[in-house]
C-alpha cells in the first residue's frame, strides 16, 4: 500500500515528519516496504508529493485504503480523524422506474448496491486527483474511472462504473456463470468462464467478472452519458477462486480476497456519487438500489479483563488508558465494570474477535518499544512430543545408514499423483485433490504418497552424478479433502535406495527395533502395480497396517527416468508412535550359554517366512530363545514350485546349561510340526 502524504492531510493534521510517520507505523505493526528500490527506499519523493511505501499484513485489509492509514495515524499520534461526509445531492428520478436489480447468489454476494449518474460529460479528471493516483503508482484514464480508482485507494473498497446505456434491458443480475460462457474483460482479452463463479450479467451476457474485473462491451468511453455505478461485497473465497483459475487478478481481487468493511458499503456508494458529480457532473437518481442481505447493525461484543494486562504482556496499563485506546481504534463501549470491560469491535476490524485480539491492539498502539525489557512474563518449559522422539529415532537410523534427509515440495503432478499411491484405500475422492493457481498449473496436485518426490529427487541426482543418492523424508500426504479427519492427512516416513530389497528390509527392521525393542514386524506379499512382480511387500506392526517396501516396477522407474533399479519404502508415523516404546528396559545378562542350531528345510513355494517362524516359536518350547532368517534358495536342488529357507536358531535356559538331548528334543518337535503342517522336507 502507497500512502500519499498530500492526500493523508485531507483526514489528519500531520505535525510530524515523513520518516517518523513510517517509523512509528513500522512500530505498529505495519511494516515499511522497500519502495521503488532498496537505494531509494520506503519514503520517497513522487513529483513534489511524498509516498510512503506501507507493506500490510493480510488480517488488516482496512489498511488497505488511505482512510484506514489515516485512522491508524490519528490513533497513535492522538490527532482527531475526518472522515468526508459523502452527501451527494439527489435531484434525479427514482432509480428504481430507470433501472432493475436481481440478486440470484446471496451466498457468493451478500450485498449489492448500485447508484444511477445521467448526463455526465467524460473528460480527463482534475489536476489534483491525478496527481494523488499518480503516487499511488495508478495511470489516470478518465474523470470517472479515475473516481472509482480515487475511491477504491481512499476506502479499501472496489468499485465499478458501468456505461449505463451498453446494459442490456436496463437490468443488472449477479449470478453464477453458465457453462460455455466467455466475457471480454477490460484489459481486451477473452476468458473463459465456469459455473461457480460469480458474475454480474445485464439481461443477455455477463458484463462483469464479479470482484475482479469488468467487461470491456460496457466500460466507460467518451461516448458515456449515463454511469451505474457498483458498490458491493463478494465473498473472498469465490474471489479468490476464481482471479486464480482465470489467472487474472486486480487491485479489486486483492481487497475482495481479504475482506472488505461490511458496513461501508453504501458510503463508499455515496462518495463515489458525490465525486462524480464534482468532476464530471450529471444528475444522481433519487436513492440507490439494494439486492442481498445487510450485514448486523454490530458485531459480537468482545469482554476483555485487566488482569490478563500483566499475564500475558508483563506489566499493567491503567483501564481508563486502554479503553481510550481501544474507543480511538473504532470500538464501542458497551459496559464497564472495576476488572474488566466490554467493547463491541466496528465493521472494518474482522480481525477483532477475542479478548487476546484487544490486547494485542492495546499493546501495539502504547507501543512495544515501551515495553520494560524486565517484565516477569510467565514462562513454560517446552517438553519434546513423542512424535519428536519417534522422528529422532529414525532419522538417527537412516542417516547411520547412510541416508541423507530430503525435503520436497508436496505438489506433484498428475501422472505422479495416481503412478503410486499406495495408500489408495484411504482415498477419497478417487482423484486427487488440486488447487487451481497460476504458479502451479503443472505440478497442481497434493500427492498421496511422499514416494514420487523421493523418485524426483533421486532423477535429479543420478543426472547431476549421485547415482548412489539414498533419501529419506517426514511429510504428510493428503488422502482426502477433510482437514479434521487424521486419517486423511498423514504423516509418514518414506525413502528411497538402491540397495537390494532384502537389505532396505534389514534398514526397516533396524528402525523399528530401535522405536520398540521386539516389534514383531511382517512382511506379507503384495502383487501392487507400483512393485516389480514378487518385489513388493505390505509391512504390519504388532497387527496394524505399517506401511510398504519393495522395489519399483519398471513402469515406474522408465516414467521418472532412473537408469538403476530402486527399492522404496513408506512407514505410518501415527502406527510407529502409537506402538513406540522408547525407555530401554533392564533385562538380565544371559548366565548360562546358548546353543545354536540351523535347520534347513525344503517347502512349498507359497509358505512365507512369517508362517515359519511363528511354527517353529509354537513348537520349540520355551527353550527357544530366537529364530532368525538364514536364507533362502530356489534352484537345481529344489523341485519345480519349492523353496529352501534356513533357519537359525538359539536355544537357552535361565537356570541351567543345556544339553545336547534338551536341544535334540526341541528340534524333533521343530521338524514334526513343520512336516505335518508346512509338508516340509528337511535337506
Amino acid at each position: 500500500m502507497i500512502v500519499s502524504w498530500n492526500w493523508l492531510k485531507e483526514y489528519v493534521r500531520l505535525e510530524m515528519s515523513a520518516e517518523s510517520l513510517g517509523d512509528r507505523l513500522m512500530m505498529a505493526g505495519l511494516n515499511l516496504g522497500d519502495g521503488p528500490s532498496k537505494e531509494i527506499g520506503a519514503v520517497y519523493d513522487v513529483d513534489g508529493d511524498i509516498a510512503i511505501d506501507v507493506e500490510v499484513t493480510s488480517n488488516r485489509p482496512d489498511c488497505l485504503g488511505m482512510l484506514g492509514i489515516a485512522r491508524e495515524t490519528s490513533v497513535l499520534y492522538s490527532l482527531p480523524l475526518k472522515i468526508p461526509a459523502a452527501q451527494p445531492v439527489e435531484n434525479g428520478p427514482k432509480i428504481d422506474s430507470l433501472v432493475t436489480l436481481k440478486n440470484e447468489r446471496p451466498e457468493l454476494c451478500p450485498q449489492y448496491t448500485a447508484r444511477l449518474i445521467r448526463g455526465v460529460k467524460i473528460g480527463p479528471s482534475p489536476d489534483w486527483m491525478q496527481r494523488r493516483l499518480r503516487t499511488l503508482g495508478l495511470r489516470p484514464v478518465n474523470n470517472v474511472v479515475d473516481v472509482t480508482n480515487y475511491v477504491l485507494m481512499e476506502c479499501g473498497q472496489p468499485l465499478h462504473a458501468f456505461d449505463f446505456d451498453k446494459l442490456h434491458g436496463g437490468s443488472i443480475v449477479v449470478r453464477e456463470a453458465a457453462e460455455g460462457e466467455k466475457i471480454l474483460a477490460i484489459d481486451q482479452k477473452q476468458y473463459p468462464l465456469q459455473p461457480g463463479m460469480c458474475v454480474i450479467a445485464d439481461a443477455d451476457r455477463p458484463v462483469a467478472v464479479a470482484g475482479v474485473m469488468g467487461g470491456l462491451e460496457t466500460e466507460i468511453s467518451e461516448k458515456t452519458v449515463n454511469v451505474l455505478i457498483e458498490v458491493a461485497e463478494f465473498v473472498p473465497m469465490t474471489v479468490r477462486s476464481t482471479a486464480r483459475k482465470l489467472g487474472l487478478h486486480s487491485p479489486s481481487s486483492y481487497r475482495f480476497e481479504r475482506g472488505i468493511d461490511q458496513g461501508n458499503l453504501d458510503w463508499a456508494s455515496r462518495r463515489c456519487a458525490e465525486l462524480i458529480l464534482q468532476v464530471a457532473g450529471g444528475t444522481l437518481c433519487t436513492s440507490s438500489l439494494f439486492a442481498g442481505n445487510r450485514p448486523p447493525a454490530e458485531r459480537e461484543p468482545v469482554r476483555l479483563r485487566y488482569a490478563q494486562f500483566r499475564r500475558i504482556m508483563g506489566f499493567d496499563i491503567q483501564p481508563d488508558v486502554a479503553q481510550t485506546i481501544l474507543v480511538s481504534l473504532g470500538l464501542k463501549l458497551v459496559a464497564s465494570q472495576p476488572d474488566a470491560c466490554v467493547l463491541t469491535p466496528p465493521s472494518w476490524r474482522r480481525d477483532l474477535t477475542r479478548e487476546i485480539d484487544l490486547i494485542e491492539e492495546i499493546a501495539r498502539v502504547h507501543g512495544y518499544d515501551k515495553i520494560p525489557e524486565n517484565a516477569a512474563v510467565p514462562m513454560a518449559i517446552s517438553s519434546t512430543t513423542q512424535l519428536d522422539r519417534v522422528s529422532e529415532r529414525i532419522a538417527g537410523v537412516l542417516t547411520a545408514a547412510g541416508f541423507f534427509e530430503a525435503i520436497t515440495v508436496s505438489f506433484v503432478r498428475e501422472l505422479d499423483a495416481t503412478l503410486c499411491q499406495p495408500w489408495d484405500d484411504a482415498v477419497k475422492p478417487a482423484v486427487p485433490l488440486r488447487v487451481e493457481h497460476s504458479t502451479r498449473q503443472l505440478e497442481n496436485c497434493l500427492r498421496r504418497s511422499l514416494i514420487p518426490s523421493l523418485l524426483a529427487a533421486r532423477r535429479f541426482n543420478e543426472r547431476h552424478g549421485a547415482s548412489t543418492a539414498q533419501l529419506f523424508e517426514f511429510a504428510r500426504v493428503y488422502l482426502n479433502a477433510n482437514p479434521t479427519d487424521p486419517a486423511g492427512q498423514p504423516l509418514l516416513v518414506s525413502g528411497v535406495t538402491g540397495r537390494s530389497f532384502g537389505e532396505l528390509k534389514g534398514v526397516v527392521e533396524t528402525l523399528l527395533n530401535a522405536v520398540h525393542r521386539g516389534a514383531e514386524l511382517i512382511a506379507r506379499p503384495t502383487d501392487r502395480t507400483e512393485f516389480a512382480a514378487g518385489r513388493g511387500a505390505e509391512l504390519f506392526l504388532n497387527g496394524q497396517q505399517l506401511g510398504w517396501l519393495g522395489e519399483v516396477s519398471d513402469a515406474v522407474r522408465s516414467a521418472y527416468e532412473l537408469h538403476d533399479p530402486v527399492t522404496v519404502f513408506e512407514l505410518s508415523m501415527n502406527v510407529l508412535e502409537t506402538n513406540a516404546k522408547l525407555i530401554p528396559q533392564f533385562v538380565e545378562p544371559a548366565r548360562f550359554p546358548a546353543i545354536d542350531r540351523d535347520l534347513n528345510l525344503v517347502l512349498d513355494d507359497a509358505v512365507t517366512w512369517h508362517e515359519l517362524a511363528t511354527l517353529i516359536r509354537q513348537a520349540a518350547g520355551p527353550l527357544l530363545e530366537t529364530v532368525e532368517f538364514g536364507s533362502q534358495y530356489r534352484g537345481p536342488q529344489v523341485p519345480a514350485n519349492k523353496k529352501s529357507y534356513v533357519a537359525r536358531m538359539l536355544f537357552r535356559s535361565n537356570e541351567r546349561t543345556l544339553t545336547t538331548e534338551d536341544v535334540e528334543g526341541a528340534m524333533t518337535k521343530v521338524i514334526t510340526q513343520c512336516t505335518q503342517a508346512l509338508g516340509a522336507v528337511q535337506r
